[in-house]
């Protein structure tokens, strides 16, 4: 790890990390950490313990992540192999590139279509893929069976959890949209008002539905009673989805990208997500430079990671999406020869424009999941049902709240990321590690949209390049462009803005930029470090102790 180096923009962080041995789950809500520490304690391992965890969110964060969502799952296992489970969501077979009617060819507005109807409502709502990616995850890798995984999540739905101010704040963002429907206007906005923190949560029909999934596994969703409800409720109300679509859905299990960086390699997905390829891209651009001895926070180090972060959007605006239907030129955009030449292009003296690089902009609505165990497994999953809950429609009977991942295709035709039957959504997800000299050191992750993998990659030089601890990494504050205003949170000081400014940069203050941060350090010693910042209600809890000594016998007198 690098040396600690001076900070410009200086913090303090608001959270204390945990210290374990035998465990460790950071979620971004303290019921889901639990379901997911209650596994490990019951002899499961990571996997069941990040699938517990994800099941528990979809009652206590419904907003942010369901069973009809999608997500990526990026598993170290505990003989150094690194898998990554794509369960993202898909278009219907019956979609077509002009099924929307899109309200501006500007680059702003082009994801805008005419009555929200990519955004609210049956047609919003694409093939899910998190239930069945969950599912095998646990069947491939973990050792629990599903019934006990899902015990937790089943006793929150039944019991209730008490509402937090977070889930009060995000049901006042949409609450006009979830009054269209009656279901989720009984649960969130009882009286026509969001429901108040402290008020219990009880979910009896999404209960009966993990009962269902618990007794029949995902077959209950694609192929069973959960699926011809869902597909029954689109024939009903124009979406698209049927049973064909729920029975086509694949998980496919993908490898990752790999790229190196001061010593440490770096391993996070490959295509359709943005972020493995442009995380390495961008740390093979600082490579050039010293970027500790700029000093955190500096007008320097904030413009230079700017720079980065515009050239990977604009080579992601024109080479980046589902692979199975355009060419992504991974290698590339992941050589250090062309890192070079994209380096060489950067002028620490002003602001460039370095091509199409703006984008619409993607959901910021997410969660996310880093869970590791004592045997070496280690989970870093990003979910989401898209928007603050997804499509604002819950399947009746059921409780299942619908995606909106529709929004994140281009609803003009003939693009990169315009709508295909079968193709899969892009995604910025960045479940993310890092290992050093062949061992595992950082795995980490979190929601934002857009914001989620600059995030993760300014976590990643927080690590490595000023030897942050991990709380700092996580908490310390972050900047975001694509190309058109450099956003800054608070902590970055006024005289550094106004140097960023007059090297052109558009500057806007944001109290927030991306989501709440979970991530694990892992020490030579055995032990785990479990960080959440202060962006969500991110709570590490790990597990210390262990059995008895071996052959221990108490003396009786």
């Amino acid at each position: 790890m690098a040396s600690p180096t001076r900070r410009i923009a200086d913090f303090t962080c608001e959270k204390q990390p945990a210290t374990g041995s035998r465990g460790m789950v950071v979620t971004n809500h303290p019921l889901a950490s639990s379901a997911g520490a209650e596994m490990l304690i019951r002899d499961g391992n990571a996997i069941d313990a990040a699938v517990a965890s994800l099941f528990a969110l979809t009652v206590v964060e419904p907003m942010m992540v369901g069973i009809l969502g999608g997500g990526l799952s990026h598993i170290r296992l505990a003989d150094g192999r690194h898998v990554v489970l794509d369960g993202l969501s898909t278009a219907p077979s019956r979609a077509d590139p002009g099924m929307y009617d899109p309200v501006s060819d500007e680059i702003a507005l082009a994801r805008e279509t005419r009555g929200r109807r990519n955004v609210i409502g049956a047609l919003a709502v694409a093939v899910p893929g998190a239930l069945k990616g969950w599912c095998e995850a646990l069947e491939r890798y973990g050792r629990l069976p599903l019934a006990e995984v899902m015990a937790p999540a089943i006793r929150l739905a039944e019991h209730g959890f008490i509402a937090s101010p977070y889930l009060n704040d995000c049901v006042r963002l949409v609450a006009s949209d979830l009054a269209r429907d009656p279901r989720l206007a009984a649960l969130f906005l009882p009286g026509g008002a969001p429901v108040k923190a402290g008020t219990r949560v009880i979910q009896s029909d999404y209960a009966a539905s993990l009962h269902l999934i618990a007794d029949q596994g995902p077959g209950a969703l694609y192929g069973g009673a959960l699926g011809a409800a869902l597909a029954s409720y689109m024939a009903e109300n124009g979406g698209l989805i049927d049973a064909a679509d729920l029975a086509a859905y694949r998980v496919i299990e993908r490898a990752p990208i790999r790229g190196f960086y001061r010593g440490h390699e770096i391993i996070g997905p490959p295509p359709p997500s943005s972020s493995g390829v442009h995380i390495v891209q961008m740390l093979n651009i600082l490579e050039g430079f010293d970027v500790g001895g700029l000093g955190f926070g500096s007008a320097d180090g904030v413009h230079l990671l700017a720079e980065a972060l515009k050239i990977a959007f604009a080579d992601r605006a024109v080479a980046t999406a589902d692979p199975a239907f355009v060419d992504v030129p991974v290698e590339r955009l992941t050589s250090k020869v062309y890192a070079a030449e994209r380096r060489a292009q950067i002028d620490m003296s002003r602001a460039r424009s370095f091509g199409p690089g703006l984008a619409p902009t993607e959901s910021a609505n997410t969660t996310h999941v880093t869970v590791a165990d004592a045997e070496g497994n280690v989970v870093a999953a990003t979910q989401t049902i898209n928007g603050l809950f997804g499509a604002c429609v819950q399947i009746p009977g059921t409780g299942m709240t619908a995606n909106n991942y529709m929004y994140n295709f281009d609803p003009h035709p003939g693009r990169a990321l315009s709508i295909q039957p079968g193709k899969r959504v892009f995604t910025s997800m960045a479940p993310m590690m890092a290992l050093r000299d062949g061992r595992l050191r950082y795995a980490l992750g979190l929601p934002g949209g857009l914001r989620i993998f600059p995030s993760a990659f300014q976590a990643l030089v927080n690590l490595i390049d000023h030897g942050m601890s991990l709380q700092e990494a996580v908490e310390a504050p972050r900047l975001w462009t694509q190309g058109g205003v450099l956003e800054l949170e608070p902590a970055f000081p006024d005289h550094v803005a106004r140097e960023l400014a007059a090297r052109g940069h558009e500057i806007r203050r944001e109290p927030v930029v991306a989501g709440g941060m979970n991530a694990i350090a892992f020490g030579d010693d055995g032990t785990l470090t479990g960080a959440a910042c202060w962006r969500a209600d991110g709570t590490p809890i790990a597990i210390s102790g262990g059995r008895a000594r071996a052959g221990l016998r108490f003396a009786i007198a």
